[in-house]
């Protein structure tokens, strides 16, 4: 059974790409190599991750932290599983200021860590990404783009590509100089030239997508 390693060769993978596309080539070389992301060195419990990844769904960072805060004192840990949500009841949890739907995500997230559905770091170093997708997004409150942010940050695959991301279409849309955005299944198309590094052509189309815009704002990596 193959295994996966965390993390990817970003010199080959830049080398790969400038010599596979031309367009995004130029833009690569404008904008200077991506290193290694910091996540792929790092160990993290996927639960922990998930439950987070909840929490901080359509807040900004500074009030989602400020909420995931009170949880962890709340429940006496920074670790956010079944055993320790356990400790808290809805109605405390809705006075940390966590959603009702919120609080269902994470109840039904728990519920699938306790009955082994949700596979460890140890598991999911011989899933196939998308094998991952599938194992997670039937999790209330995740969502495919959630899989694909953890797949690309924190577990290192090098071929993933976003398609419903919008800032991955804006940046697709300016290297291609483009009137309108591709649509998801125009991307995927797109996408292909990129294989078997799209993870990083990824990183390179939010940047440039961030680059076209105006210098105060920056593309969000959401799926609106």
């Amino acid at each position: 059974m193959p295994r996966f390693t965390r993390g990817f060769d970003v010199a080959e993978a830049h080398a790969w790409l400038s010599r596979r596309d031309r367009r995004l080539g130029t833009w690569m070389k404008r904008l200077g190599p991506i290193a290694a992301q910091p996540g792929w060195a790092k160990r993290f419990d996927p639960v922990d991750a998930l439950a987070r990844a909840i929490l901080f769904q359509q807040l900004s960072g500074k009030a989602a932290s400020t909420i995931v805060g009170r949880v962890e004192v709340a429940i006496g840990s920074q670790r956010l599983h079944a055993d320790t949500l356990g400790r808290i009841d809805d109605a405390a949890l809705r006075t940390c200021g966590v959603s009702g739907n919120k609080a269902l995500a994470l109840r039904d997230l728990a519920r699938r860590e306790a009955d082994g559905q949700i596979p460890d770091l140890r598991r999911m170093s011989v899933m196939g990404h998308d094998a991952i997708i599938d194992a997670l997004v039937p999790i209330r409150g995740i969502g495919r783009w959630t899989v694909e942010m953890m797949l690309m940050f924190r577990l290192g695959r090098p071929d993933i590509l976003p398609i419903d991301d919008l800032g991955i279409r804006k940046g697709a849309q300016r290297v291609d100089k483009a009137e309108t955005l591709p649509t998801p299944k125009e991307l995927q198309a797109r996408g292909e030239k990129w294989g078997p590094y799209r993870t990083y052509a990824s990183l390179y189309l939010w940047r440039i997508a961030d680059f076209s815009a105006d210098a105060k704002e920056t593309t969000n990596r959401s799926q609106d």
